[in-house]
């Protein structure tokens, strides 16, 4: 798959690409990453790419030909058939809140055009003529899309097949429908005690089956206590087991088993 990514400041991903377990899907080409700069594509010695904004107001806005001028040069080097072309998808904080089915389903696509604003936004008319979809990582504001794009590449590139060092690891990652959606449960290391702090004695014990159970229990404590709509979304989905809802009723109201 492949990512074109718009932004003013490409230096931003260079140690991103480079770092970490997932670096490994963009050298391997599994997830393959270019960086554009619109300022390249802007006019004058200045290279603007902002201007005000009319009505008045503080701030900067990106500017609809520079951005346009650099997707019609990405779209050129994809030579992609009109029906074929790879979704625009803006970073913006009123695009939909990005979750593990959405990263999911563009772990198994063949990429996008991320265009990452900056200052108070693009030009309105860009976004109408070229977004296909906005995307937010939540209700809190950035500086620029560079961090909700790199969120986005990270999430899909742990996805890809031989980037973990465990192909099974994010199986057990939280909000995975592995787990019915819930919460990861805690997890324990060497030393078996540390600083007067033991380990779990299930944990301990040797037995998958009750290991397992506390495990499960632990999840549905967990996000019981901090997101109790997915142990909701659960049970609506059928996901819950007699010995789940068993569980769950007797835990204390607005209470966690910590372990």
């Amino acid at each position: 798959m492949r990512f074109d990514v718009i932004t003013l400041f490409p230096e931003l991903f260079a140690p991103f690409l480079i770092s970490g377990v997932t670096r490994r899907a963009y050298e391997s080409g599994l997830v393959e990453v270019r960086l554009w700069n619109p300022r390249e594509f802007a006019e004058g010695n200045y290279r603007r790419v902002d201007d005000r904004s009319f009505g008045g107001g503080p701030g900067m806005v990106m500017m609809a030909e520079p951005l346009a001028r650099c997707l019609e040069a990405i779209r050129a080097e994809r030579a992609e058939a009109v029906n074929l072309r790879a979704p625009v998808v803006l970073f913006s904080p009123t695009g939909r809140a990005l979750n593990h089915s959405g990263v999911a389903v563009w772990s198994a696509s063949a990429g996008a055009v991320l265009i990452c604003g900056r200052y108070e936004g693009l030009d309105q008319r860009f976004i109408d003529t070229y977004v296909d979809q906005q995307l937010s990582l939540g209700d809190f504001v950035l500086s620029g899309g560079e961090i909700p794009a790199m969120a986005l590449l990270d999430a899909v590139a742990r996805l890809q097949p031989g980037v973990l060092n465990d192909e099974g690891s994010h199986q057990l990652d939280s909000f995975n429908p592995a787990l019915d959606g819930l919460l990861d449960c805690p997890h324990y290391t060497r030393p078996e005690v540390w600083r007067e702090q033991g380990v779990p004695d299930t944990l301990l014990s040797g037995n998958h089956a009750h290991i397992e159970r506390w495990r499960r229990e632990q999840r549905l404590t967990l996000t019981r206590q901090h997101r109790p709509e997915l142990v909701e979304a659960a049970r609506k989905a059928g996901s819950l087991t007699v010995a789940d809802e068993a569980f769950l009723r007797g835990l204390p109201a607005n209470s966690s088993q910590h372990p």
